[in-house]
């Protein structure tokens, strides 16, 4: 019967990561979880965030597809109860040059971050406003402040996240609902391995632990904020950024993610 008064928070990208970890905050702090990723390691995740009576459904789910977006929130329409978190942190990442790249592989990265994205806030945030309740976290990234040579495509879809989240929060400003963006720098996941990046200069540097960065953007999303940049070091990134020429950061960017640069001093 406790379990039946909790409120409920949905994860998406929560395998791993960022995403786990903001999950394992959400079920520490007295949520009920639906939990989603493309990978069955989301079974293994559920199994370890079902702790402090946190009951815990994964779903295992493409979320690049629309129709995945639909499986996902059949299952949130399942449980009965309105979603009062949630947590749009699920998204890909691309390195190497652009015109090297397959067409299925940016694709997947533009369908995942920005259109399942989307796709899945427009559901839930109706259904927010309609009861004029309710908390979005959407993980963004510093990297839409700059041009991202050898990771163009990431960079331009989390340029538009970061954008789109502002702009639905002035949308909802005159609601209970709250947009909170969410903006990492470079942080130790998959991502990079994933990304094929390995041998990058980012992808071999010290990086965030995604522990923190969890607890700073969780903390921003309760707080009812609009945005929050996590670690000093990326806030004075994304300051300079704002007053930097697009060209020189996109410099800046291919000295950082051109292949071949995690192997020189």
């Amino acid at each position: 019967m406790a379990n039946a008064v909790r409120p409920l928070a949905v994860v998406t990208g929560a395998s791993s990561g960022i995403g786990f970890e903001l999950a394992k905050i959400a079920a520490r702090e007295g949520y009920d979880l639906v939990i989603a990723a493309d990978e069955p390691e989301i079974r293994e995740a559920a199994t370890r965030l079902s702790t402090n009576g946190a009951n815990v459904k994964a779903v295992e789910v493409d979320l690049s597809h629309l129709e995945g977006v639909d499986q996902l929130y059949a299952a949130i329409e399942g449980t009965g109860r309105p979603v009062e978190v949630l947590i749009a942190n699920a998204g890909r990442g691309l390195g190497r040059a652009f015109l090297d790249q397959d067409v299925a592989d940016w694709r997947r990265v533009v369908d995942t971050n920005i259109t399942g994205t989307i796709y899945l806030v427009q559901k839930v945030a109706r259904e927010m406003q309609a009861r004029d309740q309710g908390r979005i976290l959407i993980t963004g990234s510093i990297a839409g402040f700059m041009p991202g040579a050898f990771q163009a495509v990431y960079n331009g879809t989390k340029a538009f996240i970061d954008s789109f989240s502002f702009a639905i929060r002035n949308e909802l400003k005159n609601t209970k609902v709250t947009i909170t963006c969410l903006m990492p720098g470079a942080t130790e996941t998959e991502f990079f391995e994933r990304a094929d990046m390995m041998d990058t200069k980012v992808g071999q540097a010290e990086k965030d632990d995604p522990a923190d960065v969890a607890e700073t953007g969780f903390k921003a999303m309760l707080a009812g904020e609009g945005d929050v940049v996590s670690g000093w070091k990326n806030k004075l990134q994304s300051a300079i950024a704002n007053i930097t020429p697009a060209g020189v950061l996109a410099e800046q960017h291919r000295k950082m993610a051109a292949p071949g640069t995690g192997n020189k001093n």
